[in-house]
């Protein structure tokens, strides 16, 4: 255990233009499932036990709505509501009960660069997971530009004690579990969604669906490849609406002993960018995908 508030990152919200297009990859090429429906929106889940892992709700563009985050008590959320009003973020919902589907008891909060965080404890969970080769368990991480990555660093680390667990030249990698990183944070001018990562069982259902993403008309626009902290696996796509998404595997499992890397440990010999030495760089397409998709401007519902 990392943090003592937060148990694990649920799910990411998406607000997309069309929600049953949008579904329809999500369940055929991707391999969710409906977890609900309700008022317009779908809420899709993994194999796992989290309720679900995806929200597409409706709106007139892509923008990112959510990020969801698990409390490991009620008591935790009244510490974050308090540290994160500390930490300079806004409560935008005070600790009450969720509405979506899922429940719980829940807040939400904005921290000073726009980003929404929901934060949520006894959600429902699903009876039946398992693992099943080429479906998402769960996400593994959500990784979100900073223009400012000090005062976002700063943020997860007082609002919800995330802990780094490494820092490259490009990205600051947060811990709150076992998983390596949960949220990562890249450097760079903006405040933009970078993507978002799916767990998948095994490499195997990784490179495979990176095959079915071909079959559906979608490139590989990086990847395969293996990354050097977290240790995981990858393949990466540009999906609906321009979102960035991931099939990873073989997240690195961290416990209180990890040694924090610092750029200078996780630096490439030239023409390498990841530890197999055989991925392309990061297309063009998927680096203006990575800046495209923003936190909603409007007040949070």
């Amino acid at each position: 255990m990392s943090s003592p508030w937060i148990e694990a990152l649920r799910s990411v919200a998406l607000i997309v233009p069309d929600v049953e297009a949008a579904t329809r990859f999500y369940t055929d090429t991707w391999h969710l499932e409906i977890a609900a429906r309700a008022g317009g929106s779908v809420y899709l889940r993994g194999t796992g036990r989290d309720h679900h892992l995806l929200a597409l709700h409706p709106g007139p563009q892509p923008a990112l709505r959510t990020v969801t985050l698990r409390a490991r008590s009620a008591q935790a959320l009244d510490e974050i509501a308090q540290a994160a009003v500390k930490a300079g973020g806004t409560l935008l919902t005070s600790i009450g009960p969720v509405s979506e589907p899922g429940g719980g008891v829940g807040l939400t909060i904005r921290d000073s660069d726009g980003r929404i965080f929901q934060v949520v404890h006894g959600d429902e969970g699903h009876a039946n997971a398992h693992e099943a080769p080429d479906r998402p368990v769960r996400l593994a991480h959500v990784v979100l530009n900073a223009h400012e990555l000090a005062a976002a660093q700063a943020f997860l680390e007082n609002a919800f004690k995330f802990r780094l667990a490494d820092r490259t030249r490009i990205m600051a990698f947060m811990n709150c579990d076992r998983d390596h990183h949960s949220i990562a944070l890249g450097d760079t001018d903006n405040d933009a969604l970078n993507h978002i990562a799916f767990l998948m069982p095994d490499v195997d259902s990784v490179m495979r669906g990176g095959g079915r993403m071909r079959d559906a008309g979608f490139s590989i626009d990086w990847g395969p490849g293996r990354h050097g902290p977290g240790n995981n696996a990858f393949n990466y796509f540009v999906g609906p609406d321009g979102v960035v998404i991931e099939y990873t595997a073989e997240v690195e499992q961290i416990d209180s002993t990890y040694k924090v890397g610092g750029p200078d440990d996780w630096a490439w010999p030239p023409g390498r960018i990841d530890q197999w030495g055989i991925s392309q760089p990061p297309s063009t397409r998927l680096k203006e995908a990575q800046r495209a998709i923003e936190f909603i401007k409007e007040s949070f519902q």
